[in-house]
């Protein structure tokens, strides 16, 4: 179980592992990401998204765009293994929402 202001994530690449993170900072990555990636097929490239989500973080949450890479593949991979975006079968990996 989560402990407070924590919320527990899983990896679709590793099926049954969770981690324990901030779930303030989640919840600001994870409106991001839902405001970047689109609904329509193919999707964004991770790097368009990447480029793309400072937009939507502030910088009291990210000072500095610190920590916005690990927490957007932190995001990334636990809305996949929830079903809410999914990844294309192309190179590089695009993603759209479900």
């Amino acid at each position: 179980m989560a402990k407070p202001n924590r919320i527990t994530v899983e990896n679709i690449i590793r099926p049954g592992k969770t981690n324990s993170v901030d779930a303030e900072k989640y919840a600001a990555m994870k409106t991001a990401l839902l405001a970047v990636v689109p609904a329509e097929v193919p999707g964004l490239t991770l790097a368009e998204i990447r480029e793309r989500i400072f937009a939507h973080l502030s910088e009291e949450k990210f000072p500095g765009g610190k920590g916005v890479s690990w927490w957007s593949k932190t995001v990334q991979l636990d809305l996949e293994a929830k079903g809410v975006i999914a990844r294309e079968k192309t190179s590089p990996i695009r993603l759209h929402k479900v």
